[in-house]
């Protein structure tokens, strides 16, 4: 029996001598496994069609443990993040991020509407020679806090979880710090009970998790200003996306095979 859903491709992988393995996200059926024959020929219709992130119309037939794809129209490619090293990295995070959270056999057409439109974001991203990887690196961060939100288990940035009460960035001490804890699922005050905190955050990188919840990035003018800045803004959105990446492989129990793509965009000590 043949059947047709619109996805994107999160995963592939070699399978046999000349087949590729797939994993499509459908907003109809969230994720479907399915066989691309032939795919990996040179000649193949399915080649280029079946590289991740490229979303396509298919023609699916059932199988018995998988599905095989008999027919894939391109709607589109994000071929932009093909030509720049940086937006290439940060797709490929995205995908492997998407995957982890999305489900199969479960309509999950939310997950995937902002999994494209962050795609289409990072696309049309026009850098600024001198803040490159503060950029790149600030919409990777908010499409994974996005992500986090849409799948239900994104840190809480405004209160702390111990006593409730709701945080703000104290930018006239340079020595003011707030805890973030994995287990409790966000902020907290320092010597809160026996709990110690993941990362101990600054003014200027609590402010920036506050933000990431907005459908929009601020201009990155909003913290030119911050008093006392003790990290550089481009090594703040840099700690601020560790943190949430350790905090997703936490309760994920999985360690993020693109993340160390990113890593390389800007090498950091701590």
């Amino acid at each position: 029996m043949s059947f047709k859903v619109t996805g994107i491709i999160l995963k592939g992988s070699p399978l046999g001598e000349a087949d590729r393995l797939v994993t499509i996200l459908s907003p109809e059926q969230g994720l479907v496994k399915a066989v691309a024959p032939g795919a990996r020929q040179h000649r193949s219709a399915l080649r280029g069609r079946t590289e991740l992130l490229v979303v396509n119309e298919f023609v699916l037939t059932r199988g018995r443990s998988l599905d095989r794809i008999q027919q894939a129209d391109m709607l589109t490619s994000y071929s932009g993040l093909r030509h720049d090293f940086a937006k290439l990295a940060v797709g490929q995070y995205l995908a492997e991020v998407t995957h982890y959270l999305a489900v199969s056999q479960t309509p999950q057409p939310e997950l995937y509407e902002l999994l494209r439109e962050h795609l289409r974001r990072i696309e049309a991203l026009e850098f600024q020679p001198s803040a490159r990887v503060t950029q790149i690196i600030a919409h990777l961060t908010q499409a994974l806090f996005h992500l986090l939100a849409i799948a239900g288990f994104a840190p809480q940035v405004q209160h702390c979880q111990g006593s409730q009460t709701l945080i703000s960035p104290n930018f006239v001490d340079p020595r003011w710090r707030i805890g973030f804890s994995h287990d409790l699922g966000g902020i907290m005050v320092l010597g809160q009970g026996n709990i110690r905190p993941d990362q101990r955050l600054t003014a200027l990188e609590l402010d920036i998790l506050q933000m990431l919840p907005n459908r929009n990035l601020p201009e990155l003018q909003r913290w030119s200003q911050a008093e006392q800045m003790v990290f550089s803004l481009e090594t703040a959105w840099l700690r601020v996306e560790h943190l949430l990446r350790q905090y997703l492989e936490h309760h994920i129990g999985k360690t993020l095979k693109a993340a160390p793509l990113i890593d390389t965009l800007a090498p950091l000590a701590f």
